[in-house]
C-alpha cells in the first residue's frame, strides 16, 4: 500500500489559517500590529518630514544660486586684462551637465546719462551692459514693470534698467548714452545672484554692436548645471571658455549653500538610519512575543493537526503566514499612519508634501521581513511538538 503523501497548502489556505489565528485572538492582534504601526509610521514620517523639509530647502537654496557659477576674463601675464573668446559662450553650452548659459558684456566707450545736459564726467556708477535676451532665466531675474529684451528691441535703442540704477536714475522716459537717446522699456527687481546687473543699465547685444562699437566679448558668463556636477563642471569650465590659456580665465567658486545642502541631507540620513532601526527592533519583538505566547496557548491545535496528518512543515508555514499577517497589518497601518503624519506636520510648516515611493514601499517590505523572522523561531518551535505531547500538555 503506498504511503500517502502529505497534501500541499495553497495560498488561499495559508491565508486562511493565519488569518483564523488572528482572529480568535483581536485585541492582541490589534496590539501587535500596532506597536509596528508606530514604530513603521515613525520611520515612513521621519523620511517624510526630512523629504519635504528637504524640498523646502533645496526650492530655498534655489534661489540662492546653488547651481549658478561665473565665467571671467581674469589677467594675462602680462598684467593686462584678458577677453573671453567669441565662441566660448557656445562652447560653454556644449557642457553636458550645464543646463543653460547666458552672458553679458561691458560696453567701455560708453557712459548713461539721465539727460544730455549732466556733465560728462558724471556718470553716477552705473555700467552700461550688452545682455543676451536669456538673462533673466538663467541669473533669476524678474520684472519690476515694464518688458525685458526681444528679438525686436535688443536690435534698436531701447534699454532694461537695473533696480539699483532706476532708483538713481529716477522714474525716466528714456536715457542719454553716446549722444543717442535709448527708450528706457523696463526696469528690474534686485537680481541677488547676480547683484552687479542691479547698478547696470542693460541694452540688447545687438544695439550695443551697431550703436556703441562694442566689441562683441563677453565679460561674464553666467552659467546654472545639475546640482550634483557643480564641481564637475567648474573643473572644466575655465579650458572650455578659453581652450588656449585658461589661466586667463576666472571662474567663480560653488556656493557654500550647496555644501550646507549636502550637510542637511547626511543628517537627515543619518536620523532616518538610526530610528528606522530602532523602530524595526521594537516592531520584531512585539511580533516575536506576540508568536511566541500563541504557540503556547495553542498547543492542543497543534497537537490535533499532527494527529489528524499535518506535516511539521505545513505547522511551519502556518505560522509564518500568520506572522506575515500581522506585520503586514501593522506595516500597512503604519505607512498610511507615516503619510498622513508628513502631511499634517508639512502643512503647518507650509513645506511642499513628499513621502518617496521607496519609503512606503521600504516600510511594507520591513515589515515583511520583520514578519519572517520574528514568526520563524515560533514557527520551528510549534512544528517540532509531538501529537501526543501537545495534547497532553492541552
Amino acid at each position: 500500500m503506498p504511503t500517502p503523501q502529505p497534501v500541499r497548502l495553497r495560498t488561499s489556505d495559508l491565508l486562511r489559517l493565519g488569518g483564523s489565528g488572528l482572529r480568535a485572538r483581536p485585541l492582541r492582534a490589534v496590539l501587535s500590529a500596532l506597536g509596528i504601526a508606530i514604530g513603521i509610521a515613525a520611520m515612513v514620517a521621519v523620511v517624510g518630514i526630512s523629504t519635504s523639509s528637504r524640498a523646502d530647502l533645496d526650492r530655498a537654496l534655489a534661489a540662492l544660486g546653488t547651481n549658478m557659477l561665473t565665467v571671467a576674463p581674469g589677467n594675462t601675464m602680462l598684467g593686462e586684462t584678458a577677453t573671453l573668446p567669441d565662441d566660448a559662450l557656445g562652447m560653454i553650452e556644449r557642457i553636458g551637465p550645464v543646463t543653460s548659459a547666458t552672458a553679458t558684456g561691458r560696453v567701455t566707450d560708453a557712459n548713461v546719462y539721465r539727460t544730455d545736459r549732466i556733465p560728462q564726467g558724471e556718470t553716477g556708477g552705473l555700467s552700461l551692459l550688452a545682455a543676451q535676451l536669456d538673462l533673466l532665466a538663467t541669473v533669476g531675474a524678474d520684472l519690476a514693470r515694464g518688458t525685458w529684451l526681444n528679438a525686436a528691441t535688443a536690435r534698436y535703442p531701447a534699454v532694461v534698467l537695473g533696480a539699483s540704477a532706476a532708483r538713481r536714475l529716477g522714474d525716466v522716459p528714456a536715457v542719454y548714452i553716446g549722444g543717442r537717446w535709448y527708450t528706457v522699456i523696463g526696469v528690474l527687481d534686485r537680481v541677488p545672484l547676480a547683484p552687479e546687473i542691479d547698478d547696470a543699465v542693460l541694452i540688447g547685444w545687438d544695439a550695443a554692436e551697431t550703436y556703441l562699437a562694442f566689441d562683441g566679448h563677453a565679460t561674464t558668463v553666467y552659467t546654472r548645471s545639475v546640482d550634483s556636477q557643480v564641481e564637475a563642471v567648474r573643473s572644466v569650465l575655465a579650458p572650455t571658455a578659453n581652450p588656449e590659456s585658461p589661466d586667463e580665465v576666472e571662474v567663480s567658486r560653488p556656493s557654500d549653500a550647496l555644501a550646507a545642502r549636502r550637510a542637511a541631507n547626511q543628517t537627515f540620513t543619518a536620523l532616518l538610519l538610526g530610528l528606522g532601526a530602532v523602530a524595526l527592533l521594537v516592531g520584531g519583538i512585539g511580533v516575536a512575543n506576540t508568536m511566541v505566547i500563541s504557540v503556547l496557548e495553542r498547543r492542543a491545535e497543534i497537537g490535533l493537526r499532527r494527529s489528524l496528518g499535518a506535516t511539521r512543515g505545513q505547522i511551519r508555514t502556518q505560522f509564518v503566514a500568520e506572522s506575515l499577517l500581522l506585520s503586514l497589518l501593522g506595516g500597512a497601518g503604519g505607512v498610511l499612519g507615516g503619510v498622513a503624519v508628513t502631511a499634517v506636520y508639512a502643512g503647518t510648516q507650509q513645506w511642499p508634501t513628499v513621502v518617496p515611493l521607496w519609503a512606503a514601499a521600504g516600510g511594507l517590505g520591513a515589515t515583511l521581513v520583520i514578519g519572517v523572522i520574528a514568526g520563524l523561531y515560533p514557527a520551528i518551535r510549534a512544528a517540532r511538538l509531538a501529537p501526543t505531547e501537545a495534547l497532553a500538555a492541552a
